[in-house]
């Protein structure tokens, strides 16, 4: 929405389905498709796809004309449009890591989390190397940014907007924009003012347009304003606007925009103004009722009403349930807030923020947890406002919400002195986006989130927060392969560990190392690092997980060959599930031990420890283990030459598992 000529937001609904003006710019653009380019010319194919430029300053309507390019090219392009934007409102370049996640999300292609900005492009690129896409690249900073998301693939177009040339990238010619033709910039005036002001004094009409410059912004704020103000004449807003001294330190081009907001922005009431300079605190320029209301510390209601006179006016993009502020806007409104606002008052407004978003994810967690749960208790005592409906409402806020809220995190931990606010509000992003997407679907975010709470720990010394995020990254490298990275993490966790006095994490830490180094093959380390693990389990008389280490232990050492050592691990593991009265664990390590002996050339045990393993599944009631472990004892009887006492037990396990049969089943899988 940021820079849209024609989606002025205000009375006339009918403005924001037109487009005005710009037909010879169009005319270039579609010409330079089929313009040859240099290795066309040369006698070649075209490696990659071709590339148009649209530059122009924020306000100058360029995202606007890339809309209705891209809307007018979009039949010659099955496969979609592709968007994604470089340039947050308020200036912040976009990761590339991030913008290539967000397009492989839009393409429906799950990213690895932690994977870096060169395996995510590549991916994006890969992507559209086998589709007809067109992509576009809103706000794009520099060549940088665009040429690695440039598919090798010259069925498709990257329509790209930008300020100045892409240089870097070849055979790219700009269209460079300036102000409208003063016949469409009257137009766009004319569907706020109506037809009778322009008609009665075109001459004004035209001094207007050429006072705003040709500018879609200015002519866009200019003309929310006089909606505003039925009765005051075009001429009248012309000497206004002519009125208004200019910066002398703005480029010039900036001038006409910055005077027609100056003009919106004191009419203003006091309280309404100081609601305008706050949203250039929204995070990525996105902003809702309770945003708007938590920043100004007035009601929901009031901040809703204020946001549609804003709309109105031309001042914010309206989405949905959000707002937008314009990225041409929010350098004048940050200007705004640095002069007209104190420090502590600036940030006291942060966190008033930033504790309302914490309450709404605490809300939107706890609206996933049953009824009557201490947390659907607590959801219940919140105001009306900041409480679901639904889980699927939530969901669905959430869904919306994403960037904004991962944004606020990003601005949280950044600011560096709200430290304890930017804590609760990533560790309350974590459960919301685990409670409705689950930890595997949402584990793109969720490491960029490990990431920030890291930054905060290590920043303030705070040793414990940072085992615990290294193991969580660490366990989400190790998920995607990357193992490596995980075993460096494990170490780290484990020094912070130690340095907080945290056995927890510590032990954790210990046993994630060894199960490390059992990925990578070296059973040695493994069980080394099992070990330690085991042994700091014991010393503290962590029975269960003593007994589950016992079994990670003995697992190492059947790789590694020590079926000895193997055996008395499983046999200790499952003497320990049976103190623990877990029997249908012990019946599990019992099978465990069966399968080394029958690995070390002893069947006959093997055979006796098995039925042990079958009589304690039978005791727990556990009928899907006793058939699993029945269907075990048939294949030891069928390698030690027993067909026919094999054929019995899987008799015994079909009869067990009743219709659904044996095919596919294992102890594995039970």
């Amino acid at each position: 929405m940021t820079d849209q000529a024609v989606d002025s937001g205000g009375p006339a609904d009918a403005s924001r389905d037109q487009f005005f003006g710009r037909q010879r710019e169009l005319k270039s653009l579609r010409a330079d498709i089929e313009r040859a380019g240099l290795d066309t010319i040369a006698g070649r194919k075209a490696p990659r796809a071709r590339v148009l430029l649209i530059a122009g300053r924020p306000g100058s309507g360029r995202t606007a004309l890339a809309e209705e390019l891209a809307h007018r090219l979009a039949g010659d392009y099955p496969d979609g449009v592709l968007r994604t934007r470089l340039t947050e409102p308020g200036g912040r370049r976009v990761p590339m890591e991030r913008a290539a996640r967000g397009l492989l999300d839009s393409l429906e292609i799950a990213s690895p989390p932690g994977a870096g900005e060169d395996e995510l492009t590549e991916m994006v690129r890969e992507a559209l190397a086998v589709r007809r896409m067109l992509l576009f690249l809103d706000d794009a900073g520099d060549a940088e940014q665009v040429d690695p998301l440039l598919p090798d693939n010259p069925d498709c177009l990257a329509v790209a907007v930008a300020q100045g040339p892409l240089t870097g990238i070849p055979d790219v010619r700009p269209c460079t924009l300036g102000g409208m033709d003063a016949k469409s910039a009257i137009e766009l005036l004319g569907t706020f003012t109506g037809s009778v002001r322009i008609t009665v004094d075109p001459q004004a009409a035209e001094t207007l347009a050429e006072e705003c410059g040709g500018q879609p912004a200015a002519l866009v704020l200019v003309g929310g304003w006089l909606a505003a103000r039925p009765k005051t004449s075009v001429a009248d807003v012309a000497k206004r606007l002519r009125a208004l001294p200019d910066d002398g330190e703005q480029p010039r081009s900036v001038r006409p925009l910055a005077r027609a907001f100056r003009l919106v922005y004191e009419s203003l009431p006091p309280a309404a103004a100081r609601i305008l300079r706050l949203l250039a605190l929204a995070p990525a320029g996105l902003a809702d009722a309770h945003t708007a209301s938590a920043l100004a510390g007035c009601s929901v209601s009031a901040a809703q009403t204020t946001l549609n006179d804003f709309t109105a006016l031309g001042l914010v993009h309206r989405s949905g349930h959000q707002y937008e502020v314009p990225g041409a806007l929010a350098p004048l409104l940050r200007a705004l807030l640095e002069a007209q606002d104190r420090p502590a008052e600036v940030q006291l407004a942060r966190a008033r923020m930033l504790e309302r978003t914490v309450r709404q994810l605490h809300s939107c967690r706890a609206v996933t947890e049953p009824d009557g749960s201490p947390a659907r208790k607590k959801l219940a005592g919140l105001p009306r406002a900041l409480r679901f409906a639904t889980a699927p409402a939530a969901a669905e806020w959430l869904r919306i919400r994403q960037p904004a809220l991962l944004a606020s995190a990003r601005l949280a931990v950044e600011d560096g002195e709200l430290d304890t606010l930017a804590r609760r509000l990533v560790a309350a992003l974590v459960r919301a986006l685990a409670a409705h997407r689950g930890t595997e679907d949402a584990a793109p975010e969720l490491y960029g989130l490990h990431q920030l709470v890291l930054g905060v720990a290590e920043r303030r010394g705070l040793h414990r927060e940072e085992a615990a995020a290294l193991l969580n990254l660490a366990d989400l490298d190790a998920q995607t392969g990357r193992t490596e990275e995980a075993l460096a993490r494990y170490r780290a966790a484990l020094d912070a560990g130690r340095a907080a006095n945290d056995p927890y994490a510590t032990g954790r830490a210990m046993e994630s190392v060894g199960g490390a180094y059992q990925e990578l093959g070296d059973w040695q380390r493994a069980a080394d690092w099992y070990g330690r693990a085991l042994a700091q389990r014991q010393a503290r008389g962590e029975r269960a997980d003593e007994a589950r280490l016992y079994g990670r232990l003995a697992t190492a050492h059947t790789y590694a060959g020590r079926y000895g050592d193997a055996l008395r691990g499983w046999r200790a593991a499952g003497a320990g599930y049976r103190r623990l009265g877990d029997l249908p664990s012990q019946a599990r390590a019992l099978s465990e031990a069966a399968r080394v002996q029958e690995y070390a050339g002893r069947p006959e045990e093997s055979l006796h420890t098995c039925r042990e393993a079958v009589e304690w599944a039978r005791q727990a009631g556990d009928v899907r283990l006793q058939a699993a472990l029945q269907l075990r004892l048939a294949d030891t009887l069928d390698r030690i030459g027993d067909p026919a006492s094999a054929r019995l037990h899987r008799g015994t396990a079909g009869r067990l598992l009743g219709p659904e049969g044996t095919e596919g089943f294992s102890l594995r899988n039970p």
